[in-house]
């Protein structure tokens, strides 16, 4: 087994995995914090697609999504989306419900009198929001984030069922040609590097929130 090319290409192949990484959180997070404003409110119109998003997103596998993305979307809207954007798509959607109720338990966690605090100082609805409340709310969600980004980072792994080039998708080829289990070892040692940064970034930001205590 040639060491250096196993390395080569699963440094390659990892940064097909950052970037699912990246992707999803960029888009997923505005959109789970849209979501959980339209979760809490009291228009139905709003508050019931809403509802059904999220129990569609956390109550069917991430695995069915990125299959029905991508296989399914076109026999039904005649719509095909090449294998990384598909799998982008459906990890911004699937993680975008999660982080919405994230987010939602966040905002409720503050209380109300902070609120009616700030309504008597002559503070507008935004800057209520912006300046009083979002602070604690992002205080608030950095543990469960924490989880759902390590668990993010496993889950771009799934992404293979859809042909995308990912980490393990080239270890699973290196394991079948090689005939040796030093492939996933070494995948391993990649996934928890990967995790490691994530988990130390989170543990800085705790810190750095700590004065909201």
């Amino acid at each position: 087994m040639n060491y250096s090319v196993l390395i080569a290409q699963m440094l390659q192949a990892s940064v097909m995995t950052l970037r699912i990484f990246f992707v999803t959180l960029v888009f997923s997070l505005p959109l789970g914090l849209a979501v959980a404003l339209g979760r809490m409110t009291k228009v139905k119109a709003v508050n019931i697609p809403v509802r059904i998003y999220i129990l569609i997103m956390r109550g069917t596998p991430l695995m069915l999504q990125l299959l029905f993305i991508f296989y399914g979307l076109k026999p039904i809207f005649g719509i095909q989306l090449e294998r990384v954007l598909s799998a982008e798509v459906a990890f911004i959607l699937n993680y975008a419900a999660y982080f919405a109720e994230i987010f939602r338990g966040g905002i409720a966690a503050v209380p109300q009198g902070q609120r009616e605090a700030a309504q008597v100082l002559g503070f507008t609805k935004r800057q209520t929001f912006f300046h009083i409340v979002l602070p604690q709310v992002v205080k608030n969600i950095l543990p469960p984030m924490g989880n759902e980004f390590i668990t993010l980072v496993k889950d771009t792994s799934l992404a293979q069922v859809i042909g995308v080039v990912e980490l393990l998708q080239t270890t699973s080829e290196w394991v079948s040609s090689a005939v040796s289990m030093v492939p996933f070892a070494v995948a391993g040692v990649f996934y928890l590097i990967m995790n490691a940064v994530v988990s130390r970034c989170f543990t800085v930001l705790e810190k750095h929130y700590a004065y909201y205590r």
